[in-house]
C-alpha cells in the first residue's frame, strides 16, 4: 500500500509534470471507483491543473479549484504516459485502468488497482473538507498538523534551484506530540502507528521499520512507553519517512514502488539477516496482512507469537 513518503513522491512527480497543463479529456471504467455525483468527470475538461496535493495517504489534484481526491488503497497506482494510450476503455473490462485523464499536451495518467479485490476510491468535490475519510485523519505523521493544513513537503530552494524536502518541527515537539498520542492508549505500537484516525500517513511497511528503528518491539502497548523509548520512536518516526520521502522525490512514478522496498531494513525480508545486528528477520502472519521484525534489535531475543501457527515459534 502507498503510504506516506510514497504519495508525497507521487504528489511531487505530478505537481512537475502537470501544473499549468490543461484537462482534455477523461474516461472512467469503473463505475465503482467515483464516489461523489455532484461533479461530474466532464465538468474537468478544457480547466487547468493548479496544483497536486498530499494529505495523509490521499492524493488530490486540483483542477481550477476542484479536487479530484483519490486514495489508492492496497494495489492502486498512478500510471504516467508521456504520450497517453489512444486505446477506448471499456467500463466493466478486465483492464486493471479505472480511470484515465488526458492532458492538452497529449500526456495523460491512469488510475490503475491491480487484483480482483477492488477498494480505490476517488471523490471530485470543490472543497477537499467534503470527503469525510479526510476530515476523520489525525495529525500528519510529519508535519504534526492536520493533514487539509499542511503544507507540500517539497519546495524549491530559491538560492540553488535544488528540490528539497523540508519539516520544520524540533526534536523536543516531536517528543511531545508521541508522549501525547500514547498517553493512556491501551495498544499495540504497530497497530497505533497505523491508525490513520490518531495519525495519518503510516501504514504497514513503514510501521515495520519505524518499530525496527526505534528499537521498540511492534507488540509494546502505547502507554507503557518511558520517556526514553518515547524519544526514540518520536525520533525513528521522523528519520524513516523523512529519509524514504527524501528518496521517493525525483524519481518517475513507476519507480517508486522498487525505490520503497531498496529502503527497507526488515519489512518484506523474513528469513534474511537483520543488517544491524545479524539476527534472523521474523515474521508475524494475520489474515490478510503480515508483519517483520527483528528479535535482536527489539524483544531481547524473543521470538513473538505467530496467530498463522497459534503457538510461540522456538
Amino acid at each position: 500500500m502507498p503510504e506516506l513518503p510514497e504519495v508525497e513522491g507521487l504528489a511531487a512527480a505530478l505537481r512537475e509534470r502537470l501544473v499549468g497543463r490543461a484537462v482534455a479529456e477523461t474516461a472512467l471504467a469503473s463505475f465503482s471507483l467515483l464516489k461523489t455525483v455532484g461533479v461530474p468527470p466532464q465538468a474537468l475538461h478544457g480547466r487547468p491543473v493548479d496544483d497536486v496535493r498530499r494529505y495523509g495517504k490521499y492524493l488530490s489534484l486540483v483542477v481550477d479549484g476542484t479536487h479530484v481526491v483519490v486514495h489508492l488503497m492496497r494495489a492502486g497506482w498512478v500510471a504516467w504516459h508521456d504520450e497517453a494510450p489512444r486505446t477506448r476503455l471499456r467500463p466493466g473490462g478486465r483492464s486493471p485502468v479505472a480511470l484515465r485523464m488526458t492532458f492538452d499536451d497529449g500526456s495523460g495518467l491512469d488510475l490503475t488497482e491491480a487484483g480482483t479485490r477492488k477498494g480505490m476510491a476517488a471523490w471530485i468535490v470543490d472543497d477537499p473538507a467534503q470527503v469525510e475519510g479526510l476530515t476523520g485523519l489525525g495529525p500528519d505523521a510529519l508535519g504534526l498538523v492536520p493533514p487539509l493544513e499542511m503544507p507540500p513537503l517539497v519546495g524549491v530552494d530559491r538560492a540553488t534551484g535544488e528540490v528539497r524536502v523540508a519539516v520544520s518541527t524540533t526534536a523536543e515537539e516531536r517528543a511531545g506530540f508521541w508522549a501525547g498520542v500514547l498517553a493512556g492508549r491501551r495498544t499495540r505500537l504497530k497497530g497505533l502507528l497505523r491508525e490513520q484516525a490518531v495519525v495519518s500517513g503510516i501504514g504497514n511497511g513503514w510501521s515495520d521499520e519505524i518499530c525496527h528503528t526505534a528499537r521498540l518491539s511492534p507488540f509494546a502497548l502505547g502507554d507503557s512507553l518511558d520517556a526514553g523509548q518515547t524519544g526514540r520512536l518520536a525520533e525513528a518516526v521522523h528519520e524513516v519517512l523523512l529519509g524514504a520521502t527524501e528518496r521517493a522525490v525525483g524519481r518517475a512514478p513507476e519507480e517508486l514502488k522498487d525505490g520503497k522496498r531498496e529502503g527497507m531494513r526488515v519489512h518484506g525480508r523474513a528469513g534474511q539477516e537483520c543488517p544491524v545486528c545479524g539476527d534472523v528477520v521474523r515474521e508475524v502472519v494475520y489474515a490478510d496482512s503480515s508483519m517483520q521484525y527483528c528479535p535482536g534489535c527489539q524483544t531481547g531475543g524473543q521470538v513473538l507469537a505467530d496467530r498463522s501457527t497459534s503457538r510461540f515459534v522456538k
